[in-house]
């Protein structure tokens, strides 16, 4: 281990590293399968992963090791500015964030490392409830509003190079049918992008794995499913997680098999996380591999793991330590790796930006026994929509517990059975990647399809007032329609426009995009607005719909 240094050290090497830095940093886009800045050079990601670890709790239902909590690493100034010097001492134009709360204020952390040339890879995800998960993925009006305000938030700084809508969401051929899912999230996220005007690039981070399921991955996620040649569902940014190179190893060994499965690749591709542990220290050799002309052809650079220590079923990560009161940092042998590899590194400036190419978006590829994703995506949620049938539902489900998180589920499978032993059906609350079938109710969020249910088997039973309890949990709407005829009609007239696909809008009460005002140095809003209240409620809500399919899957009623 070097020598650490003290904060007040670090404050005056970030003041010198920072002096002659032009302000302005430069836009990067994407042509055809390469990165460019503005003044047209070839833009390579040279990054480092920068997120403290949250919670993990080891289990067979988490052989990943997926924290359960996260620690948003852009929302403490202090901690920014105290690893600028490091940060610049490892050469990283780039940084990956994998978490963040947009309750937050960002400022201080996104100027810092603004000014001293540093980009950010954002993940839109939040740990657990947050997520899409992978063995019953759905697109809802929480998750889309979640990442559409996280965007909303940071559309004001101009170091966001991308935003990831998903991390190794498919890792096997049996749940490849989550991939539509991701492509719905990549669509709707480019079109609101667009309609603000972000340079913003949208990315997926994909787990390694056999060609067999890597190839029609990527080629999913960056193709057209109208056949028009159109980039509206596909990402601009393939991240691949690859931990092949391990100690010395060789191009041969290590990247030649992946380096030909992208070799005719339509979007930029990257090393989203790279950096074998199972031979410390590290010596990082890949990076001369990765940033050389052999793999330039088909790679843009890659995010090394981890700056901070971080606890995996490969081991232990970390190039650094902070001291307990978060005043010192300490280097390692892997820091001192990096640092010597990523300065050598001088990768090719080719082709030139003229010679990229157009942008080309190719078939889908075909759904067989391996690859169950279907091309009919699922809708737009809107929210709008879905209130609207909240509203005129017969049955609201009003909690009789404050933690109504850990009773949704179970209220959902219990709703859902008797609506089965009566001859009826929850297809409405039902989605279907593989299939391509989509309920009206299904882009709407947890409680709203309990709700529906709920008052689906309290008409069904007469409009008895018992038959809306549900455990002291429901309330009877009396302002909603009471037969089921009109509850129909007044579901479909909500719904009417609450299919196909359309241009995300926020919740009412959120604040246009960079329109908010907030103060520096971090900390949250003082007044919260009302975005910040739904998308609480979509951080806790998210994992509901995994009951919803489990049920499904279960037998517990029956799809239509």
């Amino acid at each position: 281990m070097r020598a650490s240094s003290r904060f007040a050290a670090g404050l005056a090497l970030a003041g010198a590293f920072l002096t002659g830095v032009d302000a302005a940093i430069q836009t990067v886009t994407r042509s055809g399968r390469y990165l460019y800045t503005a003044d047209g050079n070839r833009f390579y990601i040279k990054g480092v992963a920068y997120q403290e670890q949250g919670a993990v709790v080891a289990s067979t239902s988490n052989p990943f090791l997926e924290p359960s909590t996260f620690i948003d690493p852009l929302s403490d100034g202090t901690a920014c500015t105290r690893d600028l010097p490091y940060l610049q001492q490892l050469g990283v134009n780039t940084i990956r964030a994998y978490s963040v709360n947009s309750s937050l204020n960002h400022d201080s952390c996104m100027q810092t490392f603004s000014n001293a040339g540093i980009y950010t890879i954002i993940d839109l995800s939040l740990p657990g409830n947050g997520s899409m998960d992978r063995n019953a993925p759905t697109w809802t009006t929480n998750l889309l509003d979640l990442y559409i305000e996280t965007i909303n938030v940071f559309s004001k700084y101009n170091n966001v190079l991308a935003y990831n809508v998903g991390n190794e969401v498919v890792i096997q051929t049996n749940g490849t049918a989550a991939a539509t899912f991701i492509k719905a999230a990549a669509r709707d996220v480019k079109a609101y992008l667009n309609s603000i005007k972000s340079s913003a690039l949208v990315g997926y981070a994909s787990i390694d794995g056999a060609a067999t399921l890597l190839d029609p991955l990527a080629n999913y996620l960056s193709c057209d499913p109208s056949g028009s040649n159109s980039g509206a569902t596909a990402i601009d940014l393939f991240g691949l997680n690859n931990y092949e190179w391990c100690g010395n190893s060789t191009f041969e060994a290590a990247y030649a098999g992946v380096e030909g499965d992208f070799a005719g690749y339509n979007v930029a591709a990257y090393f989203s996380e790279y950096g074998c542990i199972t031979s410390p220290p590290r010596l990082w050799t890949e990076v001369g591999a990765l940033f050389s002309s052999q793999m330039s052809p088909v790679w843009s650079g890659g995010v090394a793991f981890s700056y901070f220590p971080a606890t995996s079923a490969q081991g232990q990560f970390g190039m650094v330590t902070i001291s307990s009161d978060g005043s010192t940092v300490t280097t390692s042998s892997d820091f001192t790796n990096l640092q010597t590899q990523y300065a050598a590194a001088s990768p090719p400036n080719s082709p030139l930006q003229s010679g990229a190419g157009a942008a080309s978006y190719p078939s889908c590829p075909q759904q067989n026994s391996s690859w169950l994703a279907s091309t009919t995506l699922p809708p737009t949620p809107n929210y709008a929509a879905c209130q609207c049938l909240e509203n005129n539902l017969s049955c609201q489900f009003t909690p009789s517990t404050n933690n109504y998180t850990a009773i949704v589920g179970a209220l959902l499978d219990y709703a859902c059975t008797l609506i089965g032993q009566s001859g009826g059906s929850c297809a409405a609350i039902s989605s279907n990647g593989a299939t391509g079938q989509y309920g009206a109710v299904s882009e709407c969020d947890p409680t709203i399809m309990l709700s529906y249910v709920m008052s689906d088997y309290y008409i069904a039973t007469g409009a008895n007032a018992q038959s809306c309890s549900f455990g002291g949990n429901g309330t009877v709407n009396s302002k909603a329609p009471s037969s089921a005829s009109a509850a129909n009609a007044a579901a479909s007239s909500c719904l009417a426009s609450a299919s196909g696909t359309s241009v995300p809008t926020l919740p009412a009460g959120a604040p246009s995009p960079a329109g908010s005002s907030s103060s520096s140095g971090g900390g949250s809003s003082s007044s919260p607005n009302a975005a910040s209240v739904v998308l609480a409620d979509a951080r806790t809500l998210m994992g509901m719909g995994v009951v919803v399919a489990v049920g499904i899957a279960s037998g517990l009623w029956t799809i239509a």
